[in-house]
């Protein structure tokens, strides 16, 4: 018999994992319970098949598998909702929640339930997600049941857990930078002479070239970028051009802000 989900907030991250999954055939979305406070939001998804619902309480009861996705500073008046439904022997409970420790949903929830944290991105409603996972707590039989559930929507990487508001800078966070670079060069293109939506599709294109580059080689980015830069060349010009202007600088920056305030995003007052 398929385990019974209940995704707790079903914003953005939510929705996109529920649409991953079923995508993905883990579950079907009879099998999954979403969550919000106003569940006219949901009208499609009650009409896909999955269970819509706005009594988190209710949710937890029929599940096996309880997947917290609500705002961090929705967290502590959730955990205090459900927790007279959490049954250690029955329940997982992962959590979605950027800046929030394991150790901070057991001291809601009880020490001896078994929580496992997972920083997944939007990329997860295509299958392409980078998922980062970590538990002070959880069985090795539990650790492999969420490196399973989320490898069918990308790829999964086990860290340890003081790294996590890094990785939620890196890879969740991550991908808006990563879109924004692709705008600003289609932007670029078309200063230099195409329409709009063709230096979209060539930026597109030629950033999902780059990635798989390295994904399939499994190269470093500057061995790659050696094979296109020619002495008194064109792209080296551009390259140096950019370093000169803080390209690699902002970037790094900008991810090092991003995993300062994911650290703060969750407090015990919340």
């Amino acid at each position: 018999m398929s385990k019974k989900i209940a995704i707790i907030g079903s914003g953005n991250i939510g929705l996109s994992l529920a649409k991953g999954l079923v995508k993905a055939d883990f579950a079907q979305a009879a099998d999954i319970t979403l969550t919000r406070r106003n569940i006219n939001h949901l009208k499609a998804y009650a009409e896909a098949g999955f269970n819509v619902s706005n009594h988190n309480k209710q949710a937890v009861d029929t599940a096996d598998v309880v997947i917290l996705a609500v705002l961090p500073q929705q967290l502590n008046m959730v955990l205090d909702e459900i927790q007279a439904s959490i049954v250690p022997a029955k329940h997982l409970v992962i959590s979605v929640i950027s800046g929030v420790s394991c150790a901070a949903v057991r001291a809601k929830l009880g020490d001896d339930v078994e929580v496992v944290r997972v920083m997944p991105n939007t990329a997860i409603a295509i299958g392409q997600s980078m998922t980062c996972m970590a538990s002070d707590n959880a069985s090795a039989e539990n650790i492999e049941e969420v490196t399973r559930m989320f490898e069918t929507v990308g790829s999964v990487v086990k860290i340890n857990e003081d790294l996590m508001t890094s990785a939620t800078a890196l890879c969740a966070c991550g991908i808006a930078f990563f879109l924004r670079a692709i705008r600003a060069a289609s932007q670029g293109g078309v200063e230099i002479g195409f329409h709009a939506d063709e230096a979209l599709k060539m930026a597109v294109q030629t950033a999902k070239g780059a990635a798989d580059l390295l994904l399939l080689h499994g190269t470093h980015p500057e061995s790659e970028i050696d094979k296109v830069t020619s002495p008194k060349g064109c792209t080296i010009a551009g390259l140096n051009e950019m370093e000169h202007n803080g390209f690699s600088s902002s970037l790094i920056k900008g991810i090092k802000l991003s995993a300062l305030k994911a650290g703060n995003l969750y407090t015990k007052e919340g």
